[in-house]
C-alpha cells in the first residue's frame, strides 16, 4: 500500500504528545506517556475512549490535539492512497477501534497509530512511542485477575443521533482545559453501515484515565 519511492504520494506523519511533564525526563531514558496521532492528507487520526460501542477514532488539526502538549513529529513514510481511498480505509478501521474498548494497556492511541502505519506504509511506529504499555502488559500478566487493569465502564449519559448528524460531530474536551471548545475541530468518525450510530460524545483523554 505503500508508496516505496521519493515520488508521488501522501506522507504519512506521526505526531506525538506529552501526556506529562515528566516525559521531559522519561524521554532521554527511552520512556515516557504519549499520545500519538496519524496525519495523512492533511489532518490528524486519533484513538480515545468513551462509554458506548462505538467508534472511538477521531479527527483535529494536525499537532493541535487537545488536552495534549505536542512533543514531536516522525516520518514514517508515504502512501499512494488517494484522499477518498484513505478515509474509506481510515472509516473502516474506527470500525474496529470502538471507544468502550479502549485499554491503556493492550488497545491505546498508540496500537491504532502503529495499525494504520503497519497499513500504509508496512513500518511500525517507534517502540519508545508505546515502550511503557508494553512494559505495563508484561506486569499486569503478573497481577492477580482482581486487579489487573481494564477498559473503563461508565453509564451512558449522552443520546444518540441518527447517522445523517454523525458526518461531522464536534466534541468537547474531558477534563480540567481552558481551551475554547468552539475552536476545536475534533470529530468522531461515523462507522461506516447504517446499522451503526455514532454518540455525541468526546473520547477521553489517556491521562484522564490513568
Amino acid at each position: 500500500m505503500a508508496a516505496q519511492n521519493s515520488g508521488g504520494g501522501a506522507a504519512v506523519v506521526l505526531n506525538v504528545y506529552d501526556l506529562t511533564p515528566m516525559n521531559n525526563y522519561l524521554y532521554w531514558f527511552g520512556l515516557g506517556i504519549f499520545h500519538s496521532g496519524i496525519e495523512v492528507h492533511g489532518m490528524e487520526y486519533g484513538f480515545g475512549a468513551h462509554e458506548f460501542p462505538t467508534s472511538g477514532v477521531f479527527e483535529v488539526e494536525p499537532k493541535s490535539c487537545p488536552g495534549y502538549i505536542y512533543r514531536r513529529s516522525v516520518w514514517m513514510g508515504k502512501t499512494d492512497m488517494s484522499r477518498a481511498e484513505f478515509r474509506s480505509f481510515i472509516e473502516n478501521l474506527a470500525g474496529k477501534y470502538n471507544g468502550n474498548t479502549y485499554h491503556l494497556i493492550s488497545k491505546n492511541c498508540n496500537h491504532f497509530t502503529d495499525d494504520v502505519c503497519k497499513n500504509l506504509t508496512r513500518k511500525s511506529i517507534p517502540g519508545w512511542v508505546n515502550r511503557l504499555a508494553r512494559l505495563g502488559s508484561f506486569f499486569n500478566y503478573l497481577l492477580p485477575e482482581s486487579i489487573q487493569v481494564s477498559t473503563v465502564s461508565h453509564v451512558p449519559t449522552h443520546p444518540a443521533f441518527s447517522d445523517d448528524d454523525m458526518e461531522s460531530i464536534s466534541s468537547s474536551i474531558i477534563g480540567d482545559s481552558d481551551v475554547d471548545v468552539e475552536e476545536l475541530d475534533q470529530h468522531l468518525l461515523p462507522a461506516p453501515t447504517a446499522d451503526l450510530h455514532s454518540i455525541d460524545v468526546p473520547p477521553k483523554l489517556a491521562k484522564d484515565l490513568l
